[in-house]
């Protein structure tokens, strides 16, 4: 890919030193400053061409907008829930996480929850530091021979399902993604959510948050699954229906519940917090000084390789995620003599695109406007320099959906402003490509 000019980088939050260190070393200017309002990070940004955030600062499409030579955008975590990765893939501005760097933290908190909730541990502490000594009042159960359900199976959902087999737990889950028979070969056998509801003795929730996974537990859900089922959510505010989750806790449907993460931080829903069978953390996932140092360098180096044109390694587009999707339709279609195999369905009213000849996307796709579809390589550089040559031919990228796979030859789909006169303008980058307007 070619080197991107980064000469000024603005980190508006407390990330390791290690961060601010590599990126002077490689000589890039660096400012911190921390807990700026909106109106003092519009007014900073425009002196930028990079920003490094954490999770408290939120990059709107008013703080994009703002910034007048900004190229890169760099959260030291997993996920960009608080950038707008709408607004900054429309303006060209590349978004980057790092997306194993709190993988460990955020698994050993979940086991942590989990255990803690078997054995009421907080409960009694805080009982034994009242001077009580209430043996019979905490009995507990073991874990060992229990059913833990994962719905999220990715690097961190591996990582806690592999510590909880240790305990002698069995371990089912559900993930739109990540194939069954690679979840298989660490332990984890993969259904239908409906199949998954009513067999867990403990559930733990490892997706983004998106309108498909807003409220994934919910009444409804929660009716389906055992009488006391106990809950864990060390992944982001929202996806657990708290007013469901209370409902529930007080009808006993659910046996208790371990946060990590609220709808609002800090949670206002002082109910929920405050009941007896719920154990609460203040969004500790990432707060291990391991973790914390993990990303800072990560997100540095990151930064240091794009600039110098080795590779783009983290970086995410625009989401479209509609998420767990559950039924949906194949059809092929015969164009011009080749054969294509598609797999989609309907989300909120929309068709989206979930397969296209075996590349499975990592967002469904959105069959709306005017459609790129390209197949190519996979490789770090390939949506930079798709992006460039968009520019050139002047239109727009409202959109990129890429692969689940990350080798080998396969299908993305690009929104576009216009559609390209010349497909043969692609043909230095792609081995196939289509544009549809729909």
């Amino acid at each position: 890919m070619a080197p991107i000019s980064i000469k000024r980088i603005l980190i508006s939050e407390s990330v390791d030193p290690c961060c601010k260190k590599i990126l002077q070393e490689n000589g890039i200017q660096v400012t911190e400053k921390q807990n700026m309002s909106k109106d003092d990070l519009i007014a900073e940004i425009k002196d930028y061409d990079g920003l490094v955030v954490r999770s408290a600062t939120k990059v709107t499409a008013d703080v994009i907008n703002a910034a007048l030579n900004l190229k890169i955008i760099g959260r030291a975590g997993t996920g960009v829930d608080n950038v707008d990765v709408d607004a900054a893939t429309i303006k060209g501005i590349i978004v980057m996480n790092t997306p194993s760097g709190n993988t460990i933290s955020a698994a050993e908190l979940t086991c942590t929850l989990l255990m803690s909730l078997s054995r009421y541990v907080p409960q009694a502490a805080m009982s034994m530091k009242a001077g009580n000594w209430d043996r019979k009042k905490f009995m507990g159960t073991e874990l060992y021979g229990k059913i833990l359900g994962i719905v999220g199976l990715g690097r961190i959902g591996k990582e806690v399902a592999t510590r909880m087999q240790s305990f002698g737990m069995k371990t089912i889950g559900y993930d739109p993604i990540t194939p069954p028979e690679v979840t298989a070969t660490w332990g984890v056998e993969q259904m239908s959510l409906e199949q998954l509801w009513p067999q867990c003795d403990y559930i733990t929730v490892h997706t983004p948050l998106m309108p498909s996974t807003a409220g994934l537990l919910n009444d409804t859900s929660f009716a389906k699954c055992k009488k006391g089922v106990k809950v864990v959510n060390c992944a982001r505010g929202g996806i657990i229906d708290e007013d469901a989750l209370l409902r529930a806790l007080e009808s006993r449907q659910c046996g208790g519940a371990g946060l990590d993460v609220f709808v609002e931080e800090p949670p206002k829903n002082h109910a929920l917090v405050n009941h007896p069978n719920v154990i609460s953390c203040p969004h500790l996932g990432a707060s291990t000084k391991e973790a914390q140092a993990r990303c800072g360098q990560d997100i540095a180096l990151q930064i240091v390789d794009m600039v110098m044109g080795k590779s783009l390694v983290g970086a995410v587009t625009r989401n479209h995620s509609e998420g767990l999707t559950q039924g949906a339709c194949e059809v092929e279609i015969s164009v011009n003599g080749s054969s294509y195999r598609a797999t989609g369905s309907v989300q909120g009213g929309v068709p989206v695109l979930l397969e296209l000849n075996r590349s499975v996307f990592r967002q469904p796709v959105s069959l709306t406007g005017n459609l790129l579809f390209f197949k190519a390589v996979a490789s770090p550089p390939l949506l930079p320099s798709v992006t460039g040559l968009l520019a050139t031919a002047g239109v727009e990228m409202e959109s990129f959906s890429a692969p689940a796979a990350r080798s080998g030859d396969q299908w993305y789909c690009v929104g576009l402003s216009s559609l390209l006169v010349d497909l043969g303008a692609l043909k230095s980058l792609v081995k196939a490509a289509a544009q549809v307007s729909v």
